[in-house]
């Protein structure tokens, strides 16, 4: 174990293999569907995920990682000769899983005042690979001897510039998760209207619309490419191989070089957009 370690949550979007690979801790969120309890990354994966999704008759629900969860991996950290923890978790403002977080450090603090063991909580501000990829590269870091302070630095200057855009096919699952009214998706579905959605500083907000599934993929290269720091890194996100496949081909064509990576959309996300999805994770404009 490191002497700095980093801690996040399952929905970074992380795969198995780049978690063991870049050393990075997840604490996986619970899942209720259809009134069945399950646990991210352990009683499926992500294709397994969406054909429940398919299946279920109502929206899954997330429950927030616990202080107490937080608080046992901080002791365990504590046990094993660890100086520093950086956790990095979903947007504060969609979970209380950054508050749990908080908590968890503070009782660590006031239970443990002799310890030496720093810890460091990071707020993303998004979801998904915003911070999945962030965290990849802050485990290089550590590992080429940075400091935990240009680390956490590089971290909040990540969040303060990435964007991500998306589409759905169907606005079904929007519309039970709320993210698009019922009026919405009915006009939009009669329509054949996509809506292409960004995610910034946790807010999401509907960009444009496109009329008919062969429109979505070239609606988000072009946003990408009106908001996209020009040359900078991309990450394509999907819930169909096809599809993350055939983005990625558009991208490379719009941009001259292909994504960083294609990566499949975790519980997270897929819940609020469906099991037939596709994004952008790009670098936009700083804001903070």
């Amino acid at each position: 174990m490191r002497t700095t370690v980093l801690l996040t949550d399952s929905a970074c979007d992380l795969s198995p293999e780049l978690e063991k690979e870049y050393g990075i801790d997840i604490l996986p969120f619970h899942i209720t569907v259809d009134g069945v309890g399950y646990t991210e990354r352990v009683d499926f994966d992500c294709e397994q995920y969406y054909d429940m999704l398919t299946k279920c008759k109502e929206i899954p629900k997330t429950a927030q990682i616990t202080s107490f969860r937080y608080l046992e991996k901080f002791e365990e950290y504590a046990e094993n000769g660890v100086k520093n923890v950086i956790c990095v978790t979903i947007n504060s403002g969609g979970s209380n899983t950054h508050q749990s977080a908080l908590m968890a450090r503070d009782e660590f603090a006031a239970e443990h005042p002799e310890s030496d063991m720093h810890i460091y909580v990071v707020d993303s501000h998004s979801y998904s690979m915003v911070y999945g990829d962030a965290l990849i590269e802050a485990a290089k870091k550590i590992d080429g001897g940075a400091d935990v302070k240009s680390v956490i630095d590089f971290l909040e200057e990540h969040f303060a510039c990435a964007e991500v855009v998306l589409s759905m096919y169907t606005l079904n699952f929007a519309k039970k998760s709320g993210r698009i009214s019922a009026a919405a998706a009915f006009a939009g579905e009669l329509l054949g209207l996509k809506p292409i959605i960004t995610i910034i500083d946790g807010v999401t907000k509907t960009a444009s619309k496109v009329r008919g599934d062969n429109a979505v993929m070239p609606a988000i290269v072009a946003h990408a490419q009106k908001n996209m720091e020009p040359g900078s890194e991309y990450i394509v996100g999907t819930t169909d191989k096809d599809n993350g496949k055939m983005l990625a081909s558009l991208c490379k064509k719009a941009f001259g070089y292909p994504p960083k990576r294609v990566f499949l959309l975790g519980a997270a996300v897929a819940t609020n957009t469906g099991p037939n999805a596709v994004a952008m994770v790009y670098r936009g404009k700083p804001r903070r």
